[in-house]
């Protein structure tokens, strides 16, 4: 079953940060890491995370996970809410306010408060923005990101289609710096060099595109991947999952952009 399209009434589009949340029934992921925040929810019971394939599982109700930390979740009793969230970004930063370690088991208190404000297994695209803004983002501090780096993050998303449209020294130009002044500064106002940067920028544009209802290939094609191979590749290395086994499940989408009020 494909994703459910996304209709323009049910969206709202802020251009800093992003994060691209999902929610239905749960599985058990590959280990794997990527450069996000994540945050996996059960909307009720609980799901398991471990570190190493070898590790011993923890048993929780939700796990929050660093950037670039390898993990591995297993929630396949459960309904799930899923959120991949851009570390440089105001939501980001909130969510790693919450970690002590790679992966964080989050307290049961402050489960119950959010799976009370989601109303359980009866989520909508509204419930989940309102309870990222009302319970995530409610004391955040807007991230350190330089204003020129902010300008170039800004515009990337309008230049993704294009395999090569993104280039160092034309993007450094773009903002009156050299590329080696440029990519130094990309990497410490960000956290990582821009072409992984970009990459992930990349998947989040098509797994926004198979939320629309667009085939594998199209939704690669759209976010500049040379092919569905590469694109299938990428997306199961990052997301621990193919974007086959994300269709058959027929999860909602919604992709925010959200910034702290």
């Amino acid at each position: 079953m494909l994703l459910p399209a996304l209709h323009n009434h049910d969206t709202s589009a802020f251009s800093w940060p992003a994060a691209l949340f999902l929610w239905g029934r749960g599985s058990r992921s590959d280990l794997h890491r990527h450069h996000s925040v994540e945050l996996v929810m059960a909307l009720s019971g609980t799901l398991r995370f471990r570190e190493h394939a070898r590790g011993a599982w923890t048993t929780c109700g939700a796990v929050l996970i660093r950037p670039d930390a390898a993990h591995e979740v297993d929630a396949r009793d459960t309904d799930v809410l899923i959120g991949f969230v851009d570390a440089e970004s105001d939501l980001g930063a909130a969510l790693l306010g919450r970690t002590r370690s790679n992966l964080t088991r989050l307290r049961s208190q402050t489960v119950a408060q959010w799976r009370s404000q989601l109303g359980s297994m009866t989520l909508t695209a509204s419930c989940v923005e309102q309870w990222i803004r009302e319970r995530v983002l409610q004391h955040t501090h807007p991230a350190a990101v330089d204003p020129r780096i902010r300008r170039v993050l800004r515009s990337l998303p309008s230049k993704l289609a294009g395999a090569e449209a993104i280039r160092l020294d034309s993007v450094a130009d773009s903002v009156g710096l050299s590329p080696s002044r440029f990519l130094h500064l990309f990497t410490e106002s960000v956290g990582i060099p821009l072409r992984p940067y970009v990459l992930w920028l990349r998947l989040q544009c098509a797994a926004r595109e198979l939320a629309l209802g667009r085939s594998v290939t199209d939704a690669g094609h759209a976010a500049g991947f040379s092919d569905a191979a590469h694109f299938t590749r990428t997306f199961r290395r990052m997301l621990g999952a193919t974007p086959r086994q994300i269709l058959r499940r027929g999860i909602a989408a919604r992709d925010f952009h959200l910034e702290a009020s």
